[in-house]
C-alpha cells in the first residue's frame, strides 16, 4: 500500500513525498482512511515511533475548514518537547494548504506570542495541559469550535500528574468533537478517560496491548555494582556508530556519568531537571544534530524526547516501573529500522528482569559483557569499514598526492597498512590489550537452606538465624542511615556487592537517622572492612569505624526505636561519630 491509495488530497501527498515517506506504516495505514471516513472517536494503542503523528495529522489537516480563523483541532502533548516536534510536524504535512494557521503553546515560554496566535485564530493548536490550562483560566483559549481533540501519549501525561488539567480541559471542549486517544499502555487511569470523555470508541492497535516494539533488539548484562560504569564504557566502544540515550535513575548520577564519560575522551552532554530551559534546547539541539553522540538523561528529563534514528537505548540503572522501560526502548527502533535496548543488571535485579519480559511479551536475551579483543576487533573492522566505503574525490585530493607520496616514499605496503591501522587502535591497544573479565561468575543455584535467609526473598542477603560462627561477631558502623532510605535489604546488599560474595553471615543491623551498625562473622571483618571503605553507594563514600568483637550474634533489627540501656552506653560513642562526621 501507498500513501496514494489512502485517500489524501493532492496537497497532503506533496508534503508527503516532499519528507521522503513511500509506505505508510501499520497505524497510518489503518488510521487515516478510518478518521477520513468515520467521525468517530478512536482509541490507538501504538508505541512510540510508530508514526502517529501523520496517522491523526494527515487526516485532520484535511477535514478542518481553513476558511473559518476558529480552533478546530487541539492535539494535546506531555512535554514541550515534543509539543514542539508535533507542531513542526503538522506545520510540514501543512505547508501547501495555503492559509493554514498553527499555534504552540507550552510553558517557560513567554506568553505573549501564544495569545496573539491562538487570538488570530490558529487552526491547528498543539499544546502542553498546564499551559493550556492557564490560557482557559484567563479566558483567552477558546475550544467552543472544536471538532477534534488529541491526546497524545495520554499516559506519559498521566504518569506526569496532569490528571486535573486533562479533566478540565476536556471539560471545556465541544461536546461536538471526535476524541482520539493515543498510548503505549492502557493503564487503569487512560481508560477511565476513554470511558468518561469517549463515545463508543473505535480501537486501532498495531502490535499487542503495553507490548514492545518488534524491531527493538534486548540484551541485557549482568554485572557487579561496581564495575557498572567499565561495563557502560565497552559497550559504547564495541559500538563505534552508536547514536542513543543512557538512562540513569537519578540526576546525580546522570551528571556522574556525563562527567566521567567526558573525561575518559566520550562526546556525552547531560539532560536532568536542574537546567534551564535554555540550556535544555541547546542540549537538545546539539543531540540531535548528532553531536553529541550519547545523551545521559534522567525518564523525567526525556520524557516527550522525539529523535529519529536512534540506534541504541542503554538502561544503567532499570527503572522502578515496568512500563518506564517500555517507553524507553521505544525510542529506539523506529519508523520500521533497528535498534537496541541494552539493560546493565546488577546482580540482585535477575527477577525484574523477568517481569519486564512479562510485559513486553518477548526474551531478553542475557548476553556478555565484550572483551578486550572484541572491541578492538570490532573498532578495526569499523575502520576498515570506512575506508572502503569513502568516496574518492580526485579533483579534490590531487594537489596532495605527490606530497603525501614523497612522506610515505621507502615505506612498504606492509608497513603502511599496519600504521595506517595504529593511527586509531592504538588507544584500544593499550586501554583493552590485557582488560580484565568484566562478566561475573554463574550465580550459584540455591537451596532450601539458602530461602529460609531474609525470608527467603530473591537474591536476598544472608543474615544470622541460629548457628553461630565459630569466631563470633565484629561491628561495624558506616555512615548510611534513615536519611538515605536504607533498610536491611539494601544494607545486605551493600555488603555483597562490595565484598563481590554472597556467603559472609551477618547477625544484627540497627539503623539510626545517619548511621547504621552491622554485625558481621569475625574471620571475614577484614574483607568487609576493606571492601566497605571507601566503597561508592549512590554518589556517598562510605565510611567505616570497626568495633569490638561480640560473642552473641542476634537477629536484625530495623534501629530507630527504643534503645534502652544500650542506647545510653552508647550515647558517648555516638556523639564523638556525629563529631567526627560533621
Amino acid at each position: 500500500m501507498t500513501f496514494d491509495e489512502l485517500g489524501l488530497i493532492p496537497a497532503l501527498l506533496e508534503a508527503i513525498s516532499a519528507r521522503g515517506f513511500e509506505t505508510p506504516t501499520p497505524i497510518q495505514a489503518e488510521m487515516i482512511p478510518f478518521l477520513l471516513s468515520e467521525d468517530r472517536d478512536v482509541t490507538g494503542l501504538a508505541q512510540t515511533g510508530t508514526g502517529k503523528t501523520a496517522a491523526f495529522g494527515l487526516p485532520i489537516l484535511q477535514k478542518i475548514d481553513i476558511s473559518k480563523a476558529k480552533t478546530q483541532a487541539l492535539i494535546l502533548a506531555p512535554t514541550r518537547e515534543l509539543c514542539q516536534q508535533v507542531s513542526r510536524d503538522i506545520s510540514e504535512y501543512g505547508k501547501k494548504m495555503k492559509g493554514l494557521r498553527t499555534a504552540t503553546i507550552y510553558g517557560g515560554a513567554a506568553f505573549g506570542p501564544q495569545i496573539r496566535d491562538l487570538r488570530g485564530g490558529a487552526h491547528v493548536v498543539t499544546a502542553t495541559p498546564g499551559r493550556l490550562k492557564d490560557l482557559l483560566d484567563k479566558g483567552i483559549a477558546d475550544l467552543s469550535n472544536l471538532r477534534y481533540l488529541v491526546l497524545d501519549e495520554a499516559d506519559q501525561m498521566l504518569d506526569m500528574g496532569f490528571k486535573d488539567e486533562l479533566d478540565a480541559i476536556l471539560e471545556s471542549a465541544s461536546d461536538d468533537r471526535n476524541t482520539l486517544l493515543f498510548s503505549a499502555t492502557m493503564p487503569s487511569e487512560v481508560a477511565r478517560i476513554a470511558k468518561n470523555y469517549m463515545t463508543n470508541p473505535h480501537e486501532i492497535v498495531t502490535g499487542e496491548k503495553n507490548k514492545g516494539i518488534s524491531t527493538v533488539d534486548h540484551r541485557f548484562y549482568r554485572v557487579h555494582a561496581s564495575d557498572k560504569y567499565s561495563a557502560l564504557r565497552r559497550l559504547i566502544d564495541v559500538q563505534p556508530a552508536i547514536y542513543g540515550i543512557v538512562f540513569c535513575r537519578t540526576r546525580d548520577s546522570v551528571k556522574d556519568i556525563a562527567s566521567r564519560l567526558g573525561k575518559d575522551g566520550y562526546a556525552a552532554d547531560a539532560l536532568h531537571g536542574e537546567l534551564s530551559q535554555v540550556q535544555r534546547e541547546s542540549v537538545m539541539g546539539r543531540f540531535r544534530q548528532g553531536n553529541p553522540s550519547l545523551l545521559i538523561a534522567t525518564d523525567v528529563a526525556a520524557r516527550g524526547l522525539d529523535v529519529d534514528n536512534l540506534t541504541h537505548v542503554i538502561h544503567f540503572d532499570l527503572p522502578d516501573e515496568t512500563a518506564i522501560y517500555n517507553h524507553r526502548s521505544g525510542r529506539t527502533g523506529r519508523a520500521g529500522k533497528s535498534g537496541s535496548s541494552l539493560a546493565l543488571v546488577h546482580m540482585r535485579e535477575g527477577h525484574r528482569i523477568r517481569r519486564i519480559e512479562k510485559v513486553l511479551g518477548q526474551r531478553i536475551e542475557e548476553s556478555k559483557i565484550p572483551g578486550g579483543r572484541e572491541i578492538c576487533e570490532a573498532r578495526l573492522m569499523n575502520l576498515i569499514g570506512r575506508v572502503t566505503e569513502v568516496e574518492v574525490n580526485d579533483d579534490a585530493i590531487a594537489p596532495y598526492l605527490d606530497d603525501v607520496r614523497e612522506k610515505l616514499d621507502g615505506m612498504d605496503r606492509e608497513t603502511i597498512l599496519r600504521k595506517f591501522v595504529s593511527v586509531e587502535f592504538n588507544r584500544f591497544l593499550k586501554e583493552y590489550g590485557n582488560a580484565p573479565d568484566l562478566n561475573p561468575p554463574p550465580a550459584p543455584k540455591r537451596t532450601r537452606r539458602d530461602s529460609e535467609y531474609f525470608g527467603g526473598r530473591e537474591g536476598g542477603g544472608s543474615f544470622q538465624r541460629g548457628g553461630r560462627p565459630s569466631g563470633g561477631m565484629v561491628k561495624f558502623r558506616i555512615n548510611l542511615g534513615r536519611r538515605q532510605s536504607v533498610l536491611p535489604p539494601q544494607l545486605i546488599g551493600l555488603v555483597n556487592q562490595a565484598t563481590h560474595t554472597r556467603n559472609i553471615r551477618l547477625g544484627r543491623i540497627d539503623i539510626n537517622t545517619d548511621w547504621s551498625d552491622i554485625q558481621v562473622e569475625a574471620s571475614m571483618a577484614d574483607k568487609v572492612e576493606q571492601s566497605l571503605r571507601g566503597f561508592d553507594y549512590r554518589g556517598m563514600k562510605i565510611r567505616v569505624e570497626r568495633g569490638a568483637q561480640s560473642r552473641e550474634p542476634r537477629s536484625y533489627s530495623g534501629g530507630g526505636g527504643n534503645q534502652s540501656s544500650k542506647g545510653r552506653r552508647s550515647q558517648s560513642k555516638n556523639r564523638q561519630w556525629k563529631k567526627r562526621k560533621g
